[in-house]
């Protein structure tokens, strides 16, 4: 059996802002306020999201929706949507919601993330909706988790996720 012909190209144009904006907003800002510029488009998203045309649309108290449409953009070559997509979602809604709860001038980074990848998706899944919840928020160390549905609300992943927070 031949390899099929590689005849049907498509292509797909980025821009983005300049993520020092937002980085430098994090000295004066608190999480819940800095992320929600972020939504109202007072500062920048992140370059990542633009990548992968994902949107954050909500913040609470320590509770963050992102919502994102996969395309076959994202495709691993088995034709559906790679998990690192999926992943990458998770932990940016389980980050965002600890986010959410921290002072000015305080970051955090990912230390350990485990997904559950619950079902397949593809492009014909359609919009996916990820709410990222803080779990606690110790000095040092933070626990949240996250979930990915499909706008009929199928549960397609699952995430908890350990995060050290940056403090001045």
């Amino acid at each position: 059996m031949s390899a099929p012909e590689l005849s049907r190209t498509r292509s797909k144009t980025l821009t983005w802002e300049d993520p020092s904006i937002s980085a430098e907003a994090l000295a004066s800002m608190p999480g819940r306020e800095l992320l929600q510029a972020i939504v109202d488009g007072r500062l920048p998203r992140p370059p990542i999201a633009s990548l992968f045309g994902a949107r954050m649309t909500s913040v609470g108290e320590g509770v963050v929706v992102f919502e994102c449409t996969p395309d076959e953009s994202t495709y691993n070559p088995i034709g559906l949507v790679h998990g690192g997509l999926l992943c990458t979602l998770l932990d940016s809604a389980a980050g965002c919601a600890v986010h959410s709860l921290l002072p000015a001038g305080v970051g955090f980074s990912s230390i350990e993330i485990k997904v559950s990848f619950l079902s397949p998706v593809t492009a014909d899944s359609g919009k996916l909706v990820v709410e990222g919840r803080a779990l606690r928020v110790g000095r040092q160390i933070a626990f949240a988790e996250g979930h990915a549905r499909t706008a009929a609300g199928k549960l397609v992943g699952h995430a908890t996720s350990s995060l050290a927070l940056m403090r001045p």
